[in-house]
């Protein structure tokens, strides 16, 4: 891995306090939130808009996690009452890209899928990822051409390569896909 992605990634989102000891409800933002969400892992925060957590703000060290419906329920060191936990409503929890899980073969962080080449398997060119829209039951890659923006449903059925070291992807739409 080179050193030209970001050095955090947000993880976390957090939600509203909990209750009044200082707790908080945080939506993971990642696939593998069990080992994110464990005791003694500590994150940063950042504000909604910022790539990268607030240099200002002290790292939190989790003390406590339970899950919690969609989420989960999180204490962190330092912070124990709702005094403390109000202010921190709506900021992302970062974690450093090191100390994350490892991909497994052929996955991709979503901030490498962006400005990749789009392809069609005969050569079309369709444009370049511009987002990533995390939706269910499949995310969306958002891809910029010549005709505008295209939304192409990032699954098994259309998605059919994603080369990380020459930077594109083939897709195999079905009929109609590229007209809309």
């Amino acid at each position: 891995m080179g050193c030209d992605g970001p050095r955090f990634l947000a993880v976390g989102h957090v939600v509203k306090p909990h209750g009044i000891k200082g707790e908080l409800l945080v939506l993971p933002l990642t696939d593998h939130p069990e080992s994110t969400y464990t005791p003694g892992v500590v994150l940063r925060l950042g504000n909604a808009d910022s790539e990268e957590p607030d240099p200002e703000l002290p790292p939190l060290r989790l003390e406590q996690v339970r899950p919690y419906r969609d989420g989960y329920i999180v204490a962190l060191g330092g912070i124990n009452d709702r005094n403390h936990s109000e202010p921190l409503r709506g900021h992302y929890l970062f974690r450093e890209v090191a100390e994350l899980e490892p991909l497994g073969d052929g996955e991709l962080f979503y901030h490498q899928l962006l400005g990749m080449k789009v392809q069609t398997s005969v050569g079309v060119v369709v444009g370049e990822v511009t987002e990533v829209y995390e939706l269910d039951p499949n995310d969306i890659l958002g891809v910029q051409g010549s005709q505008g923006e295209t939304m192409i449903p990032f699954s098994k059925d259309i998605v059919v390569e994603v080369n990380a070291d020459e930077r594109h992807i083939v897709i195999d739409p079905p009929d109609g896909l590229l007209d809309l």
